[in-house]
């Protein structure tokens, strides 16, 4: 099966899909994937974690890499319950943020597991390229 991106640009959703961007835990969404979340999918103004319209925050602005895993780890967990749903994860913290996909992608690797997230591209070529014992010492 070939491997599904999330488009670079997204516009507009389906009814049972969910836009995934970084956000800060203030959920002042200002700009960026934030922003468009805001405006365009349903995103609330002040709510910087989880479910939000039509949305899934994920912060990104609190610290290293580390301080992002339990929210990801958070967000796989919430995917792998609502299978009814589709999550188009954009790159997050790879933009305002300042992260490289290099150090966001493998907080993603169990995410690749589940058919109903959808990954970007770059984040699902790095993945692709990580050996089993760089998973298991993630």
């Amino acid at each position: 099966m070939e491997p599904r991106f999330t488009p670079d640009l997204i516009s507009e959703l389906h009814e049972s899909e969910i836009f995934v961007f970084g956000s800060n835990l203030a959920g002042h969404h200002g700009g960026g994937a934030a922003y468009a979340a805001f405006k365009r999918f349903g995103a609330e103004w002040g709510v910087g974690v989880g479910l939000t319209g039509h949305c899934y925050a994920i912060p990104t602005m609190q610290g290293g890499v580390d301080t992002i895993r339990p929210y990801v780890d958070e967000f796989i967990a919430f995917a792998a319950e609502h299978s009814e749903l589709t999550f188009l994860v954009t790159p997050i913290g790879c933009g305002i943020a300042g992260f490289t996909p290099r150090q966001i992608a493998p907080l993603f690797a169990e995410a690749m597991e589940l058919p109903n997230v959808v990954l970007p591209r770059e984040f699902v070529l790095i993945l692709s390229r990580l050996t089993d014992k760089q998973y298991l010492t993630r």
